[in-house]
């Protein structure tokens, strides 16, 4: 068992979820990375994985990597395996993966196929990975009594902000809110917080397709502050909580968002 805290990450071969996994590994994380990751031409790919593993070994931390879909059981299970197996520990898990719709569709004529696809990545997943996690992390408490354990979940502004034409999306991240509240308060009898990091609008992969019309939309101020979100705004957010400084917090949504949450006249 190292000696180091050990934390999964999901989504982590780009973006925000890279963000996160480099943020943790300066602050003395080894890291698991899950990733789910394709080519252009719709072939398994790990060559994000493995720049993400270079970045995070070169800041002296340890890290493996593993692909896998966090909406299958048998993935999921894979994926805490690896961590058992390799580190004999996990000290947090930060719930990133997530995808958007592959076409967006006005709520009137979206798809089932769509609905099952999004919803099974971004809340099924999660939801049930957080689950085979925290029973590890209470048998871990068992033998580690003062050991901090944490687990973090990545929403999103549209759990609340509707978009009509991703609709599954934002169920999808309104479940992730009440997913941190019913498992903040069921582990806090272990002394295992829960927290929900909500971002805005962060310029990802995601996000790229629709560069020029959030240009537009911040420069007329939909956002107090007049810029893009970075992954590393994120990460920096995840990297309080992992740091111990919101212990106090648990079930706390952190809206990473320039503002964006703000009712104003």
């Amino acid at each position: 068992m190292t000696d180091r805290p050990v934390a999964i990450v999901t989504g982590a071969s780009r973006g925000i979820g890279r963000a996160i996994a480099i943020e943790l590994a300066t602050l003395g994380y080894n890291l698991v990375v899950n990733h789910f990751d394709f080519t252009a031409e719709g072939k398994p790919n790990k060559s994000n994985a493995v720049q993400t593993q270079k970045q995070i070994k070169d800041l002296g931390a340890e890290c493996e990597i593993l692909r896998g879909d966090v909406s299958s059981a048998d993935d999921r299970s894979h994926l805490v395996d690896l961590a058992k197996n390799k580190f004999g520990r996990c000290d947090l898990l930060v719930n990133n993966a997530g995808v958007a719709p592959s076409k967006r569709m006005d709520i009137l004529e979206a798809t089932e196929e769509s609905f099952d696809r999004v919803v099974g990545i971004n809340l099924k997943g999660p939801y049930f990975l957080t689950q085979q996690v925290a029973n590890w992390m209470v048998e871990q408490r068992k033998q580690y009594p003062n050991r901090p354990f944490r687990i973090v979940n990545i929403g999103s502004v549209s759990a609340y902000a509707s978009s009509p034409s991703r609709g599954e999306y934002c169920i999808s991240k309104a479940g992730i809110t009440m997913m941190t509240k019913l498992y903040a308060d069921r582990l806090a009898e272990y002394n295992i917080g829960v927290f929900e990091i909500s971002p805005g609008i962060i310029a990802t992969d995601m996000t790229r397709a629709v560069k020029g019309k959030y240009d537009k939309l911040i420069a007329e101020g939909l956002t107090p502050t007049k810029r893009w979100g970075q992954p590393e705004d994120v990460a920096k957010a995840v990297g309080a909580i992992a740091e111990g400084r919101l212990d106090f917090c648990t079930g706390t949504i952190i809206n990473v968002d320039g503002g964006f949450h703000l009712k104003r006249l």
